[in-house]
């Protein structure tokens, strides 16, 4: 019985959540390994052969950026437009403008097209929470929080060693165009999957802007201590993305299909551990979860610079991919905890801005300070980020687990208030 209620739980999520977010997760994958090596061939001086990195996490970074920029005007959209309408638009801007990365463009264009996929990342990934929120009870909410992570890993195991290999095969060209067209398959299963209620607007109050700002001023406590701590965990998982593949690059001279297989092997165990960090969630709390996490982390990073060969890069990335593997799903599970039944999009919005704020930082930070003082000092930095990010969750962000019988087990829409 409890697993046939599982599975009405699970149901309405697989077509609009889960295959999509396993086809996206396989597109930008591919990216990881690829993207940064492809921009520093782009910027490398001619003359002296020197790689700018901040230019190089910039361009990184100009996705993150772009939802940064675009999360509060999705989360105001999206009380005009359904779910799923926002589902359809994400992925289509963002596997069009994947797929254009192969056109031979300058810098500048470089970093629009960036910028343009956060744009569709915020309003794909804005809608999805919503949709996750309003059909979830807060006390099965980790382990559907921790499924999708797990999806997202699961995506992302053998796709940073395929785009590796054909980049070093085919070309960084032919490696954009096939994520792109990957990508583009995920609009097949919303594509075919019906509205799961009829669309509604949030409010029917025409003035947004003051809805935002009551909306801040009651959450305000909320948004300060558990988005501070938000802001530094997603800091050093993104500066994760950047200086694994310039470090295998740069300082073990290791190249794209190397560099896609040591982000494989760690995306192998990551994925793996989905169901305990969702059962540690739901069973003892969200930070019994995010704080061993995010130590561990921090620490696997600082081993970083000690890796000497591709076999030690491997067994310190299996590592890092352990410690975020025991987290899988916490910032989504936090952040649908303390959005408000009442316009919740808006709160999310702002939540995904602070996340924004982290995932445009930290490759940034690896960049600035591998510029500044060296390309080994980067790890350093980001370890520090994420033992600042655990001990204020530790610190300062209240316990959000609301543990209560379900009362809806018939897979129709679920909410709870909390």
């Amino acid at each position: 019985m409890q697993s046939i209620r599982a599975l009405d739980i699970l149901r309405p999520f697989v077509p609009r959540v889960y295959v999509p977010t396993f086809i996206l997760s396989v597109g930008k994958g591919m990216l990881v390994p690829t993207l940064p090596l492809f921009v520093a061939a782009l910027v490398r001086d001619p003359v002296t052969m020197d790689v700018n990195f901040t230019l190089v996490t910039i361009a990184v970074a100009a996705a993150s950026l772009g939802t940064l920029f675009c999360d509060i005007p999705a989360g105001l959209l999206l009380t005009r437009i359904s779910e799923r309408t926002g589902h359809i638009l994400g992925l289509a801007v963002i596997a069009a403008t994947i797929a254009l990365l192969a056109l031979d463009l300058p810098y500048t264009l470089l970093i629009v097209l960036r910028l343009l996929t956060g744009a569709g990342l915020s309003v794909w990934g804005l809608s999805r929470m919503q949709y996750m929120l309003r059909m979830t009870p807060s006390h099965q909410r980790g382990r559907i929080m921790s499924i999708f992570g797990g999806v997202n890993r699961i995506g992302t195991f053998a796709s940073p060693a395929a785009g590796g290999a054909i980049a070093t095969i085919y070309g960084f060209e032919t490696l954009f165009v096939i994520a792109g067209l990957v990508i583009a398959a995920g609009l097949v299963p919303t594509l075919l999957s019906p509205e799961a209620t009829p669309p509604r607007p949030e409010t029917t109050d025409p003035n947004l802007a003051t809805g935002l700002t009551d909306m801040l001023r009651r959450h305000r406590h909320d948004l300060l201590t558990a988005g501070s701590g938000q802001l530094l965990v997603q800091g050093i998982r993104s500066g994760r993305q950047v200086v694994l593949p310039l470090f295998a690059a740069f300082a073990l001279d290791l190249d794209a299909a190397a560099v896609g297989i040591v982000i494989s092997t760690s995306a192998a165990i990551d994925m793996v551990l989905f169901p305990l960090a969702g059962y540690v969630m739901d069973r003892y709390g969200r930070k019994f979860a995010i704080i061993p996490s995010f130590t561990l982390f921090s620490l696997a990073m600082a081993l970083l610079p000690a890796a000497q060969d591709l076999t030690g890069l491997i067994l310190i990335g299996l590592l890092i991919g352990f410690a975020n593997g025991i987290g899988s799903g916490s910032m989504l599970t936090l952040g649908t905890d303390l959005a408000p039944a009442h316009r919740p999009s808006q709160f999310l919005g702002v939540w995904r801005v602070i996340g924004g704020i982290g995932d445009t930082g930290g490759p940034v930070v690896v960049g600035a300070v591998a510029d500044i003082i060296g390309l080994l000092m980067a790890p350093f930095f980001l370890a520090g980020v994420g033992l600042a990010g655990a001990g204020t969750f530790g610190f300062l962000v209240r316990e959000t687990l609301v543990k209560q019988p379900l009362a809806n087990t018939n897979g129709t829409e679920h909410r709870v208030d909390t």
